[in-house]
């Protein structure tokens, strides 16, 4: 049996679970989420719990048995404290600035500013002109949006310069060796 798979998922206060066939929907303060469960996999709510199992211990079912039970956690999480990642801007004049709560512009230096519009239900904060918050009650979504800022401009190995999350480790390079 899976250990991540058999362990309950608590339903907090003020969060209302539907199922209705392989589809769940969870409600929450934050939003709504809902999500296409598959392989045959089922979700049983008992009183402020529910329990994710499988129909056979085929590979198959066992493979997704874990994984379904974290993705119906990451949406109880979600609409109950949401998710944040934290990105963080290395280099001389790289910079970002925020157009809206769905947009910001960053200047990575390309020759051009490159905009960034946020997909529906994750939006962007800008403390510093160095620092990215990306927020959303959609665990996957925001973690997508942060993939594809961060790849617009990847940390290089000689300098770090570029985008990176945030207490990222970039293994350096050692340069050029001088002439004797």
């Amino acid at each position: 049996m899976s250990r991540i798979g058999k362990a309950p998922i608590t339903v907090p206060a003020g969060v209302e679970v539907k199922t209705s066939g392989n589809s769940i929907t969870v409600k929450g303060p934050k939003g709504s989420l809902t999500r296409e469960l598959v392989g045959g996999i089922s979700v049983r709510q008992e009183e402020n719990s529910l329990l994710v199992e499988r129909p056979n211990d085929e590979r198959q079912s066992r493979s997704l048995h874990g994984l379904s039970r974290a993705l119906v956690n990451n949406m109880v999480v979600g609409v109950t404290e949401g998710f944040a990642k934290e990105l963080e801007i290395v280099g001389v004049g790289y910079r970002a600035e925020l157009k809206g709560p769905s947009a910001i512009r960053l200047n990575l230096g390309f020759s051009h500013p490159v905009d960034v519009a946020a997909p529906e239900g994750v939006t962007f904060e800008v403390p510093v002109q160095t620092r990215i918050i990306i927020k959303g009650i959609d665990k996957e979504a925001v973690g997508q949006v942060a993939a594809n800022i961060r790849s617009i401009r990847k940390p290089e190995p000689y300098k770090g310069k570029g985008v990176r999350y945030l207490n990222e480790r970039i293994l350096r390079k050692a340069g050029k060796a001088g002439k004797k």
